[in-house]
């Protein structure tokens, strides 16, 4: 009898136990689900037809493994003009637009300092890692946060964060406010520099990575096509006319480098070895930083700038940016299959996506009967000038022009107690008389303007009081300002504002989504499946689709 009441009480503790574990089990707070690192992927003026009009050249590994494994996005826009570099770097990581943000272009006219302002400017830091101003930069003109800035605010500070590119916008805006650190190419001396925003001396790491020389490299192997010249028949011929020159006499290949080599480091951007220099320092920084191996997760922003030179100077047709984006997708192999090796195939979380698209070359258009063309802006504004100091007595009535943005020189306007009005007038009579000139619009109108709604929309997101100028040109489609050779960007319509989104890797869903979407959601829905805030100007909304369910 005493033996079965021995047992039954042992019996009973066991249960107890049980339940008592299973009951702290329950109450123990598990760790928020993350990825060990995050992999921002900006490519620079990537329209997002070259997705598929390469694709059949491309290898199994990169842009199409992204496709096939992935998720895209395949109608994403950009909700705002003007479509430059800056603007988009701030509106993927903010979540929201200029109008929000206060990134309004590359640079503009500030009214409230009466001089042009770069956005990245900061005349109160120095560079770090060489005697050259290329390093007086910080993210302190951008008003917003980003969502990196908010994955450092969620894990304490603990989470690393580094931006990485050759053009400093690229690598500093995305990093946002609080990063540990983001290089940029310093064009002077062929080398990553960093400013004292960041740090008083660059990392033994980036000295070694300086030390290797690799532009002199690059300019040792120069540039001739990946494959036989005659298989590019996506691209129109070899050396047109409307093509520019900047890396070298000719605009044909193959280019040779090997003259430039310890004397001019400007070039190396319009190279597409500049992107496998960019994706080498990003790789550089994931294994020196321990990227991905800490405890918290870890955010590694990079920027690929050189489609961007290669696309101004040729065009979107041409052999050049065809051979650019051939090699760029044997650098995103390699770059994913050492994420797969440093960090593990299914722990990092990486999307792909472009700050703006890129016009046809209007000498390509002329050639092949589309219709556009080049408004040679910079003349006209001084036509106008002139009209306006005949009429007004005004000097530099538009003291600035800048991504079809002018900015009126209200100091010398209101001095002279002139009606602003009656000028702005003038200005849209005489400019909207210019073939290639849609519209001129009055910003203090806008909502207000007949402007068609998308049109209206995207200006209205693009406006930034003081930073914006006062009135507002409006190309017609295909016809953009000043350039007679190479393309340019920077307005609402497609060719510039489409662009691509893929997401790779933890917790993403393969398939694709017809749906409208636009490059202020990235930011929104990466911090949705971070479990973090997102940043603190966002008006983006979560893309669900993208996403496993869990």
């Amino acid at each position: 009898m005493k033996k079965n009441l021995l047992w039954a009480l042992c019996l009973n503790l066991l249960i107890l136990q049980a339940f008592a574990q299973k009951n702290t089990a329950a109450t123990t707070p598990q760790p928020v689900a993350r990825p060990k690192l995050v992999v921002g992927l900006m490519i620079d003026q990537m329209r997002w037809d070259y997705l598929y009009r390469y694709q059949n050249r491309y290898g199994k590994g990169g842009f199409n493994r992204l496709l096939t494994q992935g998720f895209s996005c395949q109608n994403t826009f950009i909700p705002y003009t003007p479509t430059a570099t800056g603007c988009g770097h701030a509106s993927v990581y903010s979540g929201t637009v200029p109008a929000i943000h206060g990134i309004t272009g590359n640079d503009w006219w500030d009214a409230k300092l009466q001089r042009r302002m770069y956005c990245a400017e900061d005349k109160t830091v120095a560079t770090v890692g060489s005697d050259s101003k290329d390093g007086e930069m910080s993210p302190r003109n951008m008003v917003a946060n980003t969502v990196t800035d908010e994955l450092k605010l969620a894990t304490n500070f603990r989470s690393k964060v580094i931006g990485i590119s050759i053009k400093d916008r690229g690598a500093i805006l995305p990093a946002g406010h609080t990063a540990n650190a983001a290089y940029w190419y310093d064009e002077s001396k062929g080398i990553f520099i960093s400013s004292t925003y960041y740090m008083k001396d660059l990392p033994q790491w980036v000295k070694d990575f300086n030390a290797r020389k690799l532009p002199d490299t690059y300019y040792k192997e120069g540039w001739k096509t990946l494959y036989p010249i005659d298989t590019y028949v996506q691209s129109t011929g070899d050396a047109k006319d409307y093509e520019r020159t900047e890396i070298g006499p000719k605009n044909s290949f193959p280019y040779d480098m090997s003259g430039y080599i310890g004397k001019d480091y400007y070039k190396l951007p319009f190279l597409p070895q500049a992107a496998t220099y960019t994706f080498e320092m990003a790789k550089a920084a994931a294994i020196h930083e321990q990227m991905g191996k800490n405890k918290e997760t870890d955010f590694l922003a990079v920027s690929i700038s050189s489609p961007d030179y290669t696309g101004h100077s040729f065009g979107p047709n041409s052999i050049e940016v065809e051979d650019t984006y051939l090699r760029l997708d044997k650098d995103i192999e390699q770059f994913l299959n050492f994420l797969d090796a440093q960090v593990g195939k299914n722990n990092y979380l990486l999307f792909l996506t472009a700050d703006h698209g890129a016009a046809h070359v209007p000498g390509f258009l002329k050639e092949n009967n589309h219709p556009g063309g080049s408004i040679a802006l910079s003349n006209l504004v001084k036509k106008v000038n002139d009209l306006i100091l005949q009429k007004f007595k005004v000097k530099n009535g538009i003291i600035h022009s800048t991504y079809y943005n002018l900015a009126l020189n209200h100091k010398e306007i209101d001095s002279l107690g002139i009606d602003k009005d009656a000028i702005k007038s003038l200005i849209i009579r005489e400019m909207e008389k210019e073939e290639g000139i849609y519209r001129v619009v009055d910003k203090e109108e806008l909502g207000e303007s007949n402007v068609q709604a998308t049109i209206r929309e995207r200006l209205i997101n693009g406006y930034f009081p003081y930073r914006s100028g006062d009135l507002q040109v409006i190309p017609k489609p295909n016809w953009f300002k000043e350039n007679w050779k190479g393309t340019d960007h920077s307005v609402w319509n497609p060719y510039d504002a489409h662009i691509p989104l893929l997401w790779y890797g933890w917790n993403i869903k393969p398939g694709k989504s017809y749906q409208e979407r636009y490059m202020t959601d990235i930011a929104v829905t990466l911090a949705a499946m971070l479990n973090i805030q997102m940043p603190n100007g966002s008006v983006g909304k979560v893309i669900e689709e993208v996403m496993i369910k869990k």
